[in-house]
């Protein structure tokens, strides 16, 4: 039992360790943190009685499982926790550079991370031999082991001698939420983060590249810190409008940029939205899909409010891509037209013109006019270049235009839908 003594009080050494973190407490704060810190106070209050047995051995499966939920080895996670952290040191360090930190906060950080490359270090196996040695085991409990990613920042062998490389790490990827996820959604008066957004890529788009080229350039002017225009993306339905602002977000996530999906029900909250980002380092889209206004709509005041501005400055960090198969936003009756009988509004052309020029209010306005049937074919034959379909020209030219008689005419919706069940109907022939 002497060397299970002294294994107990080196873990309880990292025990206290643990506990005296000063900035990255929360890092410990997760299932795997939990867990973690749960074996090791099982670990070293031990002292080989059944039921301490049992409890460690409940606490070493705990954390076991703990970390194969999320996929990673203990290193990985707490990097992954590291890098994600929302400290009063990595939201400073967003914000401020090296020199421009304070001492004590630099201090404390660089003594938090001494303590986190300790925990690090400290081996999933020896921990499985602690468990053994505690429980009088004839076998050590199966080890949860993989082999690491590369470390995106270079840490150095002294984690904390590596601390400028991390502060520009969190300057360029942020911090929190903003450093977990990419994109977002407005739901129920707060951000929830996606934690699987759309992968298309803007390679992955065919055709309109005059207004991809538009587009991809003012968000270019965006991520520069130049005062970006909001957009409408205007015309035909299935045209790709949607999947080009959402392929933006992973073409330039990596340069801080993050999308927010706001439902038309929620646009009220746009001021709110836009507040709470002003102050982030990180570039904002805020992406509204298939706009369209009824008559007083609260959600139409709430936008006017955001894209013409007030007295409170625009931020440089957020623009509005909207997208809407409508060039007028707001819907306009044959009624709302002033006839000379009318006795109601004395200005009521005023209303009306001010109705058809809420479209007028975005910087930009790209047009994606209805496919025809050239251009049709061409998305076609980008698709199936991408989904490496070996087919004739005629034949697929053929069951392409039968598709959209068929379905849902010419589009890029249309084409991709065809592309995706030919190659589901191909693979599966293949299998016969």
């Amino acid at each position: 039992m002497k060397e299970f003594g002294a294994a107990s009080a080196t873990i309880a050494q990292y025990r206290q360790q643990a506990a005296s973190l000063l900035l990255y407490q929360a890092v410990l704060n997760d299932a795997v943190g939990q867990t973690f810190l749960s074996l090791l106070e099982a670990l070293s209050a031990s002292k080989g009685l059944t039921n301490e047995r049992a409890q460690c051995l409940t606490a070493y499966g705990e954390w076991f499982q703990a970390l194969a939920n999320t996929g990673n080895g203990w290193g990985d996670h707490l990097l992954q926790r590291i890098f994600i952290a929302d400290n009063a040191f990595t939201q400073a360090a967003q914000r401020l550079s090296m020199a421009e930190l304070s001492v004590p906060l630099l201090s404390a950080a660089r003594h938090d991370l001494k303590i986190l490359q300790t925990l690090y270090n400290l081996s999933p196996s020896y921990i499985s031999q602690c468990v053994q040695t505690a429980c009088q085991l004839p076998q050590a409990p199966v080890v949860w082991s993989l082999m690491p990613d590369p470390m995106p920042v270079d840490l150095s062998e002294d984690w904390s001698a590596g601390l400028d490389n991390l502060v520009t790490y969190y300057q360029s990827q942020g911090t929190g939420q903003f450093g977990q996820f990419r994109g977002f959604r407005w739901q129920q008066g707060q951000l929830i983060g996606i934690a699987e957004p759309d992968p298309i890529r803007l390679a992955d788009l065919a055709a309109y590249d005059g207004p991809k080229d538009t587009l991809v350039k003012n968000t270019e002017f965006l991520l520069a810190g130049f005062n970006a225009l909001n957009v409408l993306l205007y015309g035909s339905r299935g045209a790709g409008k949607s999947s080009l602002v959402k392929a933006l977000l992973n073409e330039y996530a990596d340069r801080g940029l993050r999308l927010i999906e706001v439902a038309k029900a929620d646009l009220y909250d746009l001021p709110a939205i836009v507040e709470c980002l002003r102050s982030q380092p990180q570039k904002f889209i805020i992406f509204v899909d298939d706009l369209s206004f009824e008559e007083d709509d609260d959600a139409f005041k709430a936008l006017k409010v955001v894209l013409e501005g007030g007295l409170t400055r625009r931020p440089q960090n957020v623009v509005v891509y909207a997208t809407s198969n409508r060039r007028h936003l707001v819907r306009e009756f044959f009624a709302d037209r002033p006839r000379p009988s009318d006795a109601d509004e004395l200005k009521s052309w005023d209303t009306v013109q001010e109705k058809l020029s809420f479209s007028d209010r975005f910087g930009l306005t790209l047009t994606f006019e209805a496919a025809d049937q050239p251009m049709y074919l061409e998305i076609v034959h980008h698709l199936a270049n991408q989904a490496g379909l070996d087919l004739p020209t005629e034949d697929l030219d053929y069951r392409a235009r039968q598709w959209a008689t068929r379905h849902n005419g010419r589009s890029g919706r249309s084409a991709r839908q065809f592309i995706d069940f030919l190659s589901a109907e191909l693979a599966l022939d293949g299998r016969r």
